[in-house]
């Protein structure tokens, strides 16, 4: 019995730290392509489509899109996946630069 408690005590555990350690993020992404002014409600529209992406900001000024999204739920690739397969390839812009 006490096997079966540890074992079940371990389990819950791993399934919360990975949860514990997810949280919310912001990115920047160059984004290519955008040569009108629909094109930044597109950009929005399909990286706003990703589940656990909470908010996008798109400037057809500076061609970025600025994303927050929930790591535990997406990652900065599948956001960018989801802008390219919209016609608007996006890259993530290195902060620092």
């Amino acid at each position: 019995m006490n096997k079966y408690l540890s074992a079940l005590t371990l389990i819950a555990t791993m399934m919360t730290a990975s949860t514990a350690f997810a949280g919310e993020r912001t990115i920047t992404f160059a984004v290519d392509n955008m040569t009108c002014a629909s094109c930044p409600y597109i950009v929005k529209s399909s990286m706003e489509g990703v589940l656990g992406v909470a908010k996008v900001a798109v400037s057809f000024r500076a061609k970025t899109a600025t994303v927050i999204f929930d790591d535990a739920k997406t990652n900065p690739d599948a956001i960018a996946t989801a802008s390219m397969n919209a016609g608007y390839p996006a890259h993530p812009v290195k902060q620092g630069s």
